[in-house]
């Protein structure tokens, strides 16, 4: 690889403050994007990026997304605009 192409790549936390939970992983944010920063469980400190949502708070993955009604989404469309026969 040529020098100076690619960003720095290096270990990151992500944290969810939602859901309180926090995950150590590797991305390009590390290199001086984030100016703050957090002591992990193994002791070394690390830059952290606070995030809206990840997969702890997300509806789809923790099995609370609601459900639609598709047959009363139909019959509602057919009231409002009639059938047509």
């Amino acid at each position: 690889m040529r020098e100076g192409l690619h960003p720095e790549y290096g270990p990151v936390v992500f944290r969810d403050r939602a859901a309180n939970y926090a995950f150590l992983t590797r991305s390009t944010l590390s290199a001086g994007a984030v100016e703050k920063t957090i002591e992990w469980e193994d002791g070394n400190t690390y830059p952290v990026v606070d995030v809206e949502i990840s997969a702890a708070s997300h509806p789809f993955y923790t099995g609370t997304a609601r459900v639609l009604d598709t047959a009363g989404r139909v019959e509602r469309f057919e009231r409002r605009y009639g059938k047509k026969g």
